[in-house]
């Protein structure tokens, strides 16, 4: 009797581990289905999320007069090429621009130096507009109307502080005005963010070259280690300017 009742209990024993190890696996089964689940829904997220930048950028309106893939404004036609990767709410951008602005305009004038402006948009965090973006975008319009540089200057010289929300469109506007540009097609543009998705192409592609700040300053394809005026017009001699 005693070892019937050892089977019996035995017997028990072995269904009852087998109901477990069943409740386990459909445990793990389920649990494997749903990372699987949210894996897939992550994904299709941040494809669709990839998907609409790219939509963005790749309908990017280009303004017209752009050079170097269509990723910079030129200003002077000497042999060195010089390319400086800048965004409007960057101080350091700023500082270099009121230190080497001179230097650069008498390279231009004496016929030494192309200068290639690439307006990138870098700091969009360090404002609660997307100063860098919307300034950039201004920036390509002032060119569609003839006034890039002057209106660079004009960026520079208003420069809103980190932080802080950036100038707004209507003051965006007047400082074309300041500049010349004075025709609807210049506000339109700004307020319309007509060029907003280039500047982020043209961040993207700065990206792609291995620019990770700004200011960056190239001297015929070389990164200056130290952006100054005096590292810049040692860069340009040696390059035979």
């Amino acid at each position: 009797m005693s070892k019937g009742k050892d089977r019996s209990a035995q017997a028990k024993r072995i269904v009852a581990e087998q109901k477990a190890r069943e409740r386990r696996r459909t445990v793990t089964l389920w649990t494997s289905v749903g990372v699987v689940a949210v894996l897939i829904i992550a994904g299709v997220i941040g494809w669709a999320a990839v998907a609409n930048q790219d939509k963005d950028t790749a309908n990017a309106a280009s303004p017209p007069g752009t050079i170097d893939d269509g990723t910079a404004f030129g200003r002077g036609g000497g042999p060195v090429t010089i390319d400086i990767y800048e965004d409007f709410m960057c101080p350091i951008c700023n500082r270099f621009e009121q230190a080497a602005g001179p230097t650069i305009t008498q390279l231009v004038d004496a016929g030494k130096v192309t200068v290639r402006y690439h307006p990138i948009s870098i700091l969009d965090g360090a404002s609660s507009t997307k100063y860098s973006t919307r300034s950039a975008g201004a920036a390509a319009a002032a060119a569609e109307g003839g006034k890039f540089y002057e209106y660079h200057e004009a960026l520079f010289a208003n420069q809103p502080a980190e932080g802080s929300a950036g100038l707004d469109d209507a003051k965006l506007v007047e400082l074309g005005k300041g500049v010349g540009l004075t025709g609807q097609a210049f506000a339109d543009a700004v307020t319309n963010r007509t060029y907003d998705g280039w500047a982020t192409k043209v961040t993207d592609t700065a990206s792609a070259r291995g620019v990770t700040g700004t200011p960056t300053v190239l001297v015929a394809g070389t990164k200056l280690a130290s952006p100054t005026a005096a590292a810049l017009s040692a860069a340009v001699e040696a390059a035979g300017a």
